[in-house]
């Protein structure tokens, strides 16, 4: 087995992606896949954090677009990223992984307390680290949060975890002859305003020179794969950036 060329990674997942087939809430099967892609980074000794969407139990933009109140639609949308956090926590405790959930709304019941040196020390022991409830703050979306969160814990990499094998010209499950691009810089994803991460996202990782790894979660492997160096999917990153070298 290869060795591992990140050293402190933050995983970004989409709610949807917990949803499987099942078009609403969290497919047990999924679910297990994920917890033993993770297990298999920790098994590497590769610090990990993740970051959880919440749109498979509830989208505050779409609530918000049919009348709620914004901030109010993201409130739900944070809890929503909490529910997710807890079962993916359960997910990899039942396969022997140490987990801690980080809540940026306070929850201390279920969850910690958001505090940067406190997730470092997580990372540094060998735990996986779920960020929960976003940034705290409506209108922030849960890729600000992965982007934020990565950067406060000193990943070398945000992996984001999707449906696909990267980033294309359009919608590949709509057009077929749909482009995939193997790298881009931050400036052509801006200039083209290309569907990698929203815009602030995108400004974050590129004022911090914080590589994005975009590709295919479903198929098994590709986690451990990205993380030794297989370059997969596709590579948002300064022009100078190479593999190993962050």
């Amino acid at each position: 087995m290869s060795s591992p060329i990140f050293q402190r990674i933050l995983l970004k997942l989409s709610g949807e992606a917990l949803q499987g087939g099942q078009g609403y809430g969290i497919d047990p099967e999924v679910l297990q896949v994920v917890a033993s892609e993770v297990q298999e980074l920790i098994e590497l000794g590769v610090e990990t954090a993740v970051v959880i969407g919440g749109g498979n139990i509830f989208r505050g933009l779409k609530a918000s677009a049919a009348g709620m109140d914004r901030a109010s639609a993201d409130y739900m949308g944070m809890l929503a990223t909490v529910m997710n956090a807890i079962a993916l926590q359960d997910a990899l405790e039942r396969r022997g992984v140490y987990t801690r959930v980080l809540s940026a709304i306070e929850m201390k019941e279920v969850a910690e307390p958001y505090i940067r040196r406190r997730a470092t020390r997580h990372l540094e022991k060998g735990r996986v680290v779920i960020f929960a409830a976003g940034t705290g703050n409506p209108y922030f979306t849960t890729d600000t949060a992965a982007a934020l969160r990565a950067m406060e814990v000193d990943a070398q990499v945000l992996l984001k975890a999707t449906r696909v094998d990267g980033v294309y010209d359009r919608d590949p499950l709509k057009y077929p002859d749909a482009v995939r691009f193997t790298r881009l810089d931050y400036n052509e994803v801006q200039r083209r305003d290309i569907d990698v991460m929203d815009s602030t996202a995108i400004s974050l990782c590129k004022d911090n020179g914080l590589p994005i790894v975009v590709f295919d979660m479903l198929r098994r492997g590709n986690v451990r794969r990205v993380v030794c160096g297989e370059q997969l999917g596709t590579l948002v990153a300064p022009t100078n950036f190479k593999f190993g070298e962050s």
